[in-house]
């Protein structure tokens, strides 16, 4: 089982994969957050993301409620997105493989839920409009990442090749996951000490239902997606941890 808790060894893991999560056009043009290379660049292209950084130029949505409407529209449309790959994976999912998945997309949903009340209880204690369109940002992202995974599975299995990762090394035996494990402790117990005395079982429920989800997903994916999973959320984790009573 994964545990969070403390690991030896240097927190450089960014050197090894690079930074794993998708700086949105939001987050370059309101926000003045320089573009990153990311994992979900694949979907660059894709027509949800060309809709979105439409409508957040466009002049009538310019107002923070058009650029959150912006960005809530992105999110139904990679919500649509992740139903219509998830239906379509079930229906390809050799038999022995299909329980596996069903737990695993059981925990994404049940830690998206309890992820929802921390990003509330981050972004009540800020001030200012862009933490507003920050919020609506990290609603987004998750949903447009899971849907991704789930299109990779699926183009994997229509393409022939199966969906029996090979069994992963433990964690401690492989350093990129080591490394990133040590800075999501890091920035778990750094955001724990910012947090409101009254919020921190929320940050406790959340990490514990994002741990679930990691194990979840672990006897179906292989070691990068593992790291990649384990480095979005340090991603999240840190951002929060420099969000937490700003204004």
């Amino acid at each position: 089982m994964w545990v969070v808790r403390p690991l030896l060894g240097a927190g450089c893991w960014r050197r090894a994969f690079g930074a794993l999560t998708l700086t949105s056009a939001l987050s370059v043009a309101v926000l003045g957050i320089a573009p990153l290379q990311a994992h979900a660049e694949v979907a660059a292209a894709d027509p949800i993301d060309a809709s979105m950084r439409t409508c957040l130029a466009r002049s009538d949505m310019s107002s923070t409620a058009g650029q959150v409407q912006c960005m809530d529209n992105a999110r139904i449309g990679w919500k649509a997105a992740l139903d219509g790959a998830w239906q379509q994976l079930q229906a390809k999912l050799p038999p022995a493989q299909r329980k596996a998945w069903e737990k695993s997309q059981a925990s994404w949903l049940a830690s998206r839920d309890v992820e929802k009340q921390l990003l509330a209880a981050v972004f009540e204690t800020t001030h200012g409009t862009m933490y507003v369109l920050a919020e609506a940002d990290m609603q987004l992202q998750p949903v447009r990442d899971r849907a991704l995974a789930l299109r990779s599975a699926l183009a994997r299995i229509s393409a022939g090749g199966g969906d029996s990762p090979r069994r992963l090394r433990a964690c401690t035996a492989d350093a990129q996951c080591e490394h990133a494990m040590f800075d999501l402790n890091r920035y778990y117990r750094r955001l724990q000490a910012k947090m409101p005395a009254r919020s921190r079982p929320t940050l406790a429920r959340a990490q514990k239902a994002w741990t679930a989800y990691l194990n979840a997903a672990t006897p179906v994916i292989d070691e990068n997606s593992r790291i990649d999973i384990i480095g979005a959320r340090v991603a999240t984790l840190k951002r929060l941890s420099e969000t937490v009573g700003n204004s």
